[in-house]
C-alpha cells in the first residue's frame, strides 16, 4: 500500500513539473512574439519618421535622415534573404557570420548619425557628412555583395533542379506513351480477315461465340480508362473537378 501512494505521489509530481514547464515554455513563446512584435512597430514607426524628415527638413537634418534610412533599408534587406535562404542552404553559414560583424558596424554608424541629428552645431554636422556617407556606402555595398551572391546561388539551384526535374519529365513522357506502339502492333495482328465479304471484321466470330455485335472483339485491344477527376490531386492553378450528380440550390 505504501508503494501505491509512493508511486502515485511521484506520478503527480512529475504532472505538476511538465505543467509547470509547458507554462514556462508557453510564456516565454508568448513573450518572443510579443517581443517580435513590439520591435517591427518600432521599426516601422522610425523608418516613416525618417522618410517625413527627409522631405519635409532639407539641409543636414534631411541629409542625416536620408542615410539613416539607406542603411537600415539595405542591412534589413540582406538580413531577410540570408536568414530565408540558411535553413535550405548550410553554405549560407559562414556569409551570416560575416553580416553580423558588418551590422556591427552598421550600429555603430546607425548610432552616431542619431546623436547628429540632436546636434545644434549645423556646421560640424555638415563637414562631417562626407565621412559619414563614405562609410554608410562602404558599408551597404559590402550588404549588398552578400545579398546578390546569395540570391544568384538560390536562384543557380532553382535553375539546376528545374533542369534536372525536365530531364526526368521528359524520360516519364516518353515511358507514358510507349503504349501507342503495342496498341498499332495489336490492331494490325487482328485488322487480318477474308476479303470480298461484306461482314465487317470480327463481325462473324463474335456472332458465332454469341457474343455481343457491338462490342469489342476479344483479341482487340484495350481502352485506356479515363482517371476519375474526383480522385486526382488539385493544385492552385487547377479549378476544381465538378461532381457528376450533384445540384446546385
Amino acid at each position: 500500500m505504501e508503494a501505491a501512494v509512493a508511486i502515485f505521489g511521484l506520478l503527480f509530481v512529475l504532472f505538476v513539473l511538465a505543467g509547470v514547464f509547458l507554462t514556462v515554455k508557453a510564456v516565454k513563446a508568448a513573450k518572443r512574439g510579443v517581443d517580435r512584435t513590439v520591435a517591427q512597430a518600432r521599426r516601422t514607426v522610425e523608418d516613416t519618421t525618417l522618410r517625413a524628415r527627409q522631405i519635409a527638413q532639407p539641409g543636414v537634418v534631411g541629409e542625416l535622415a536620408q542615410l539613416r534610412l539607406s542603411l537600415r533599408t539595405s542591412m534589413r534587406a540582406t538580413q531577410d534573404v540570408l536568414h530565408t535562404g540558411s535553413p535550405e542552404d548550410a553554405s549560407l553559414s559562414e556569409a551570416i557570420g560575416l553580416f553580423e560583424r558588418l551590422s556591427a558596424h552598421g550600429h555603430e554608424l546607425d548610432d552616431e548619425l542619431k546623436r547628429l541629428e540632436r546636434e545644434p552645431d549645423r556646421a560640424t554636422i555638415a563637414a562631417r557628412l562626407p565621412e559619414l556617407r563614405e562609410r554608410m556606402e562602404r558599408i551597404t555595398h559590402s550588404a549588398e555583395s552578400l545579398r546578390w551572391a546569395a540570391r544568384d546561388r538560390a536562384r543557380k539551384f532553382a535553375e539546376d533542379d528545374l533542369a534536372a526535374l525536365s530531364d526526368q519529365i521528359d524520360v516519364e513522357a516518353g515511358a507514358l506513351r510507349h503504349w501507342t506502339h503495342d496498341e498499332a502492333g495489336a490492331a494490325g495482328g487482328s485488322s487480318g480477315g477474308p476479303s470480298g465479304t461484306d461482314a465487317r471484321p470480327g463481325q462473324a466470330s463474335d456472332t458465332a461465340d454469341g457474343g455481343n455485335s457491338w462490342g469489342p472483339a476479344p483479341d482487340a485491344p484495350q481502352a485506356i480508362t479515363a482517371r476519375d477527376p474526383r480522385t486526382q490531386p488539385s493544385y492552385p492553378w487547377q479549378k476544381a473537378p465538378r461532381t457528376e450528380g450533384t445540384t446546385t440550390t
